[in-house]
């Protein structure tokens, strides 16, 4: 029985899967994104994710005990210098599994593992959530630094302009309901 045994073999002795998945967890770190099956990216999540927390320490103790587990000098020092400035912020949960369906010849169950910071669809859309529009569209300014003396008159000259569109709404909807009647 194997009551209580987390490891997934993946149905391999346990030198081939260690060096598959110090292989998998260089072509992550290193492409940023990687398509594999769920089985293998639940596996390389609980490998790589505590890699990327020792990586938050710039040490030479830290980088070797990352580089026992990589063995790539490259993978080591692009972790070190990109990866682990961006998730300096964030407690652990470095990876997101998306999966994509099921694989033509053995219909395997298939998803895309990818570092979550290096996700643009996702940090584009944040941004682009906070930015703020002009409801004028009209004219362009030509100076890029505007006073806060112009800006408040501009917003000022709207707010009177948006009263008195909505008193001539507000009137024309009365007309309407009396002419109904």
């Amino acid at each position: 029985m194997r009551h209580g045994k987390k490891n997934n073999h993946l149905g391999r002795k346990t030198a081939h899967r260690k060096a598959m998945l110090s292989n998998m967890a260089c072509s992550l770190l290193l492409h940023k994104r990687i398509n594999t099956t769920v089985a293998k990216a639940k596996a390389l999540r609980v490998y790589v994710e505590p890699i990327i927390t020792k990586s938050k320490t710039d040490s030479t103790h830290s980088r070797r005990n990352v580089f026992s587990e990589l063995q790539s000098k490259e993978v080591v020092s692009e972790l070190f210098r990109d990866i682990a400035p961006k998730v300096a912020t964030r407690n652990g949960g470095y990876t997101r599994i998306i999966r994509t369906g099921y694989r033509l010849g053995d219909n395997a169950e298939m998803c895309l593992i990818e570092l979550v910071d290096y996700n643009e669809i996702y940090t584009n859309d944040a941004k682009k959530a906070t930015t703020r529009r002009s409801r004028r569209g009209g004219k362009k300014a030509t100076d890029e630094v505007a006073s806060d003396e112009v800006v408040a008159e501009e917003t000022a000259e709207n707010d009177v302009q948006d009263e008195k569109s909505d008193d001539t709404s507000s009137e024309d909807s009365s007309e309407e309901t009396s002419k109904e009647d």
